[in-house]
């Protein structure tokens, strides 16, 4: 028996059941975001650790697509709402619309109301709005004219983010883009996955035709899964000897929050379910860091440089158990 079996969980354990339909959605996802099998499997994880996901990279490299393929493949229901500036929470969220022959008002929910919410473009909409979405992120609620109103489960909200110095953007701020369990970023086809891109079928008719993999009864019992991944004693030991490192290093300008270090496991046991184990091992940290990590540190020198080059001294130089 190889190595790799010995890892894998036994075939009637939760995570086996989880990864009989994880692995074709991958395929499945894969044969239409040609050449991004990582950033597939790191949104996938994301939504299985029910945290919401960033995608920030310049227009046209894929970033709506993604959010409808993973819609299509986990058999969710999706809604997406365009930002703009003059975008209110209300188009969001909903209203109350006066109803003649009731006699009272009568609640519209907004598109929020839905399994997989894509925020396309989250800011080029003015900070008010921003924060109406992201606080429904945070409670799985909405709170509507006095009344709060529970969120579908499961909820998994995929926003989009211009660079900043592109014209008519409103940056998030550190406490908003901490409501995201990862960031991710697409950038461009290899050229091998491009020359197919190029030369095949148009990717909305591919979209039509993909079959769901999973349901939504399937996605929650994936999720109570998740949770039931152990992690040991060394591999905390390893997580707060990396969160430890962001706080004494002058490189950054402030460490990561307990909340991030939650988010890192969540991210980290989601992984390892991918990779059908039922334990979280070191190299799932590491998997998932970037992403979960990437939009919580802020360095001291400013630019995506400084940024990834302190990402890579924290990968190197805190020890693996």
């Amino acid at each position: 028996m190889s190595r790799t079996q010995t890892l894998e969980a036994p075939a009637d354990h939760p995570v086996s059941r989880a990864r009989q339909w994880l692995e074709p959605a991958v395929e499945r996802a894969g044969e239409l975001l040609l050449g991004k099998d990582d950033a597939v499997r790191l949104a996938l994880a994301c939504c299985l650790a029910r945290g919401h996901l960033l995608i920030e990279d310049l227009p046209g490299v894929g970033k709506t697509l993604l959010a409808h393929v993973l819609a299509r493949v986990l058999g969710l229901g999706f809604r997406r709402v365009q930002f703009t500036s003059d975008l209110l929470p209300s188009d969001i969220l909903g209203v109350s619309v006066y109803d003649r022959r009731a006699g009272g008002f009568a609640f519209h929910p907004g598109p929020i109301f839905s399994q997989v919410l894509l925020a396309d473009e989250v800011n080029r909409a003015t900070p008010k709005t921003q924060s109406a979405l992201l606080e429904a992120m945070e409670e799985a609620q909405v709170s509507v004219e006095g009344e709060t109103r529970p969120l579908p489960t499961p909820f998994f909200v995929v926003a989009t983010q211009n660079p900043s110095c592109q014209v008519g953007t409103f940056p998030l701020p550190e406490s908003q883009l901490d409501r995201f369990l990862m960031r991710l970023h697409l950038g461009y086809p290899d050229p091998v996955a491009e020359r197919a891109l190029l030369v095949g079928r148009d990717r909305r008719d591919l979209l039509e035709e993909l079959q769901p993999c999973a349901t939504p009864e399937q996605l929650l019992a994936a999720h109570r899964a998740v949770e039931a991944v152990h992690v040991s004693a060394p591999l905390l030991d390893y997580v707060q000897e990396l969160l430890g490192f962001t706080r004494r290093d002058p490189g950054f300008r402030h460490g990561l929050s307990p909340r991030a270090g939650l988010s890192l496991l969540r991210g980290a046991r989601a992984w390892a379910l991918l990779e059908g184990r039922e334990f979280v091992l070191p190299d799932d940290v590491r998997r998932v860091l970037p992403a979960v990590a990437g939009h919580r540190l802020v360095p001291v020198e400013e630019g995506d440089t400084a940024a990834a080059a302190l990402l890579a001294r924290l990968l190197n130089e805190v020890a693996v158990p």
